[in-house]
């Protein structure tokens, strides 16, 4: 079961890429790399749609991991950035900080993941 708040459930990374760990090493590093374009455009001053889009591409990278917590605060910034009424720049700038501090944690344990299936060449316990 996935848990809520899970920085990386590895059961659905393992489910995802056919518990293969040269696949999940694939993925995890797509997942680094759209995270490094996309998070450039976290920017509470430009556009909301433009946030908005970036925090859409984001959440889907980080369903295919099982990042769950970044893709709800993905999620919750980009129905605000869509919102009829945007969001004032002060409630944008929390939303889309929060987005960047569950990235942040992510990318962490996305290295850790990274540093264990290379290391063991196998999934480790979760």
């Amino acid at each position: 079961m996935t848990d809520p708040l899970a920085l990386l459930d590895r059961d659905h990374l393992k489910s995802m890429t056919g518990n293969d760990p040269e696949l999940a090493i694939e993925i995890l590093e797509i997942f680094q790399h759209q995270a490094e374009i996309w998070s450039r455009m976290l920017d509470p001053r430009t556009d909301p749609t433009q946030w908005a889009d970036a925090a859409h591409t984001l959440k889907g990278s980080a369903l295919g991991i099982g990042a769950i917590r970044l893709a709800a605060k993905c999620e919750k910034a980009e129905k605000a950035g869509r919102a009829e009424t945007p969001p004032s720049l002060t409630v944008a700038a929390v939303l889309l900080g929060d987005v960047k501090d569950a990235l942040g944690d992510t990318l962490e344990e996305a290295a850790k993941v990274l540093h264990e299936l290379a290391s063991s060449g196998a999934f480790k316990a979760s």
